[in-house]
């Protein structure tokens, strides 16, 4: 199949033009871009697009999400991370959901992505009780039925529970310090086993999906796993995908665990590197900032989330100046409550206005444009592949119609895209060349059907999910405590969007 869309306003994202608009021909042939001009001619293709009021820009690239949380979409708030993991991420486990669950969670996310400019994920998946070939499986299965661009994890975390957390020995009564403990943790053999099996088995499918090596998060996983993952991760070409220092708590994990902040102790491990992409990032010191510009390391910034779970605010002018590549992404659903990176460029153009009265450091439009599109894909080591129109590369790509209220009246478009536009007027998503998305509507499958089955899927599983949070919520008051004794403790640097003293006449117990 082939494709040309003719004279229409591009954003193209490559070095060439940037995020400046142009106006021009795209010819695609197959899953590629055959061309770019601003003429190209008569052409003999299958279809030809008036691009006429129209603009099309590169498919947005969701840098970090969970979408395993889609079960639990709307169900939290006022929560720090800490509490809140024990009820979407309950400490005691529990039964995982069925396999056809695990599907349905996977396509209500990419239904959404697609439909609203996203065209690649990156899908950290954890499963309660460990993850099977057959679970994962489910959510390759989501993705290649729908026609989403996708890298997928296994997550692993291998240390005990309570070593990953600081103060947690100290400060739990010995009968829970006692069921944690009982808990079993992956070995090591095993994890490399299937992340191998994996990777035979699902990378490169339909040309659009990989598996990804992502252990979670340095405090939560063993050195021995850690170096492991990362020399897996470097022969299979996968990123090393993990979390660092998303919350204050973790700025203490560092210094208590290992004397030294959680970037020093990978840096020393030798494992910050370009290939190494880090979710948050927030309560990094000029130290650590320095570190990872000096790799080329990714962060992923994941804004919404990290305001709703009260983590803080990244620098990001700071770790864009020091040559970081900075992605962002829609983290959980139940953390974002949706994977819409419209809502994330939104917010990342706004909060970090309020980081400095020194408006020549504030975070421009086209610099979220670049953190959505070209930076997003090198940060999933896709950047050769999508992220920006070019020739040569997939042909994943949005078409919009500049005739609506959210380009009207037509100024910059740079400032639309992140200030004023939701994804509505999105007409089409292409995906490695396919139309996944016309009119707005999905092409490959049936939404009303597949929430229908969703829902009523959710209503016999979610009584069960409520049985493990009340079991699980007997840890809460005790996370609590371990939670406001490190945010009250001095670390050296502020990351919330206040100088007020912490805890200062809050005394109000969160439910």
């Amino acid at each position: 199949m082939s494709t040309l869309i003719r004279q229409a306003s591009i954003i193209a994202m490559d070095e060439t033009h940037g995020s400046t608009p142009f106006t021009g021909d795209i010819l695609i042939e197959g899953d590629r871009i055959k061309a770019i001009g601003t003429d190209l001619g008569p052409q003999t293709v299958d279809t030809v697009i008036d691009g006429g009021d129209r603009l099309v820009m590169p498919g947005l690239v969701n840098g970090h999400l969970h979408s395993g949380e889609a079960l639990f979409k709307g169900r939290y708030d006022n929560m720090p991370l800490e509490l809140w993991m024990l009820y979407c991420y309950p400490i005691l486990g529990g039964q995982p959901p069925s396999d056809r669950l695990i599907y349905l969670r996977s396509m209500v996310v990419a239904m959404e992505s697609l439909k609203n400019g996203v065209t690649t994920v990156v899908d950290d998946v954890y499963e309660l009780g460990g993850q099977s070939m057959e679970q994962l499986g489910q959510v390759f299965q989501a993705y290649d039925d729908i026609g989403l661009r996708a890298n997928v994890s296994g997550h692993i975390m291998d240390r005990p529970f309570l070593d990953s957390i600081p103060f947690a020995h100290e400060m739990l009564p010995a009968d829970l310090r006692a069921k944690t403990g009982a808990l079993a943790t992956p070995a090591l053999a095993d994890y490399l086993a299937f992340c191998k099996a994996a990777a035979a088995t699902f990378n490169d499918r339909s040309g659009r999906l990989r598996f990804m090596i992502a252990p979670s998060a340095p405090q939560r996983c063993t050195e021995p796993l850690m170096l492991a993952a990362d020399e897996l991760a470097r022969s299979i070409g996968s990123p090393f995908h993990t979390h660092i220092l998303e919350t204050k708590t973790q700025c203490v994990t560092g210094p208590e665990f290992h004397g030294k902040s959680l970037i020093r102790y990978m840096h020393d491990l030798g494992l910050l590197r370009a290939g190494t992409t880090i979710a948050h990032s927030i309560w990094v010191t000029d130290e650590d900032i320095e570190l990872m510009g000096d790799v080329g390391c990714s962060i992923v910034h994941n804004v919404i989330s990290n305001q709703k779970l009260g983590a803080g605010i990244a620098p990001m002018r700071k770790l864009l100046d020091a040559g970081v590549n900075v992605a962002l992404g829609s983290d959980g659903i139940c953390s974002n409550d949706t994977p819409r990176m419209f809502d994330v460029m939104h917010a990342a153009g706004l909060l970090h206005s309020i980081s400095s009265p020194d408006y020549d450091t504030w975070v421009s439009a086209s610099e979220v444009l670049e953190c959505a599109t070209i930076k997003g894909a090198r940060s999933a080591l896709l950047g050769d592949q999508t992220g920006s129109l070019e020739a040569g590369k997939k042909a994943d790509l949005l078409i919009l119609n500049l005739n609506t209220a959210a380009f009207t009246p037509l100024n910059d478009l740079r400032n639309h895209l992140v200030y004023c536009e939701n994804g509505s007027s999105i007409e089409t998503v292409m995906v490695n060349g396919e139309v996944v998305v016309k009119d707005g509507a999905l092409v490959r499958v049936d939404e009303a059907d597949l929430l229908g089955e969703l829902r009523e899927a959710c209503a016999a599983y979610q009584p069960k999910h409520a049985a493990i949070e009340a079991e699980n919520a007997v840890f809460h008051p005790y996370f609590a405590a371990i939670h406001k004794r490190c945010t009250s403790m001095d670390v050296g640097i502020n990351r919330y969007g206040s100088d007020m003293p912490a805890w200062k006449g809050h005394n109000r117990r969160v439910n």
